[in-house]
């Protein structure tokens, strides 16, 4: 019989420093990789090796970025306890974002309907979040709108590629942590990520890494390096795994133990002031 596994609980009473290296480093599940082939989505899906009822993230990539990109990020959330997915597709020079949108709903659909793993691997519909990159960001916030029992929403350096991506943030209650890139040349801090957050009709957390890039928070080389300006950085990905991955655990997990990364002051990084009560 399959045994319940749960995401790992990281250790209690860490100062920043401590859970960031914690978080950052692959938590202590065996991560497996498949295909949304399946379904008819190109794309990617990681889990852990066992577990029932686990939490499960969709992501969207940013524009002409391969899903292989955002491997790394996804990779390290299984092994954490996360049902990962990313569909591969909408990467032309004129993605649809309705499109783009829908097929998150959808992986996020796959994960959630069908067991993974030989069987082994079932989703909590309850403890589902949408993030993405880029305009990947732009389109979970318009798949968060139209998806019912959600639990969390992440961006990272977002893109307003569609007027109703702030019209999104307004209709959201469930808590929305937006990642900003302090370099970024693509989508300016402050700028998007910064009027999606000021637009937020739930609980929102805006964080600055004042040093990152556009590009900074992927992995591996690709020929849009050379069109987007930048290129991948370990120290924003390492903070980016910690960062999605404690946010991710409170608010999907209920886990406590992250507090300190969700809320507080975190080495190379900035919890802008929205003005919230």
């Amino acid at each position: 019989m399959t045994r319940t596994a749960v995401p790992a609980r990281p250790t209690k009473g860490n100062s920043a420093k401590q859970a960031l290296e914690e978080l950052s480093r692959p938590g202590p599940h065996t991560a497996l990789r498949g295909d949304l082939g399946m379904v008819g989505i190109p794309g990617i899906v990681f889990a852990p090796e066992e577990g029932l009822g686990l939490p499960a993230v969709a992501f969207g990539h940013d524009w002409l970025q391969p899903a292989e990109r955002y491997a790394d990020l996804l990779r390290h959330l299984a092994t954490w306890g996360f049902v990962t997915a990313t569909p591969s597709n909408h990467r032309g020079l004129l993605p649809s974002a309705q499109g783009f949108a829908a097929d998150l709903r959808t992986a996020l659909d796959v994960c959630v309907g069908v067991r993974l793993g030989d069987g082994r691997v079932s989703v909590d519909s309850r403890r589902t979040a949408l993030a993405g990159h880029g305009i990947g960001g732009g389109a979970a916030m318009l798949a968060a709108a139209k998806r019912p029992r959600l639990s969390a929403v992440v961006t990272i350096a977002a893109v307003q590629s569609h007027p109703d991506v702030v019209e999104s943030a307004r209709s959201l209650t469930v808590p929305v942590l937006h990642l900003a890139a302090g370099r970024d040349t693509i989508a300016p801090a402050p700028g998007h990520a910064d009027q999606i957050a000021a637009a937020a009709g739930g609980p929102v957390r805006l964080r600055t890494l004042p040093k990152a890039q556009h590009t900074g928070f992927l992995d591996g080389r690709h020929w849009s390096d050379l069109l987007l300006a930048g290129h991948p950085e370990s120290k924003t990905r390492k903070l980016t795994r910690a960062l999605v991955t404690a946010f991710l655990l409170k608010h999907l997990c209920e886990e406590d133990r992250v507090d300190v990364l969700v809320d507080g002051k975190v080495p190379g990084t900035v919890l802008e002031d929205l003005g919230e009560d």
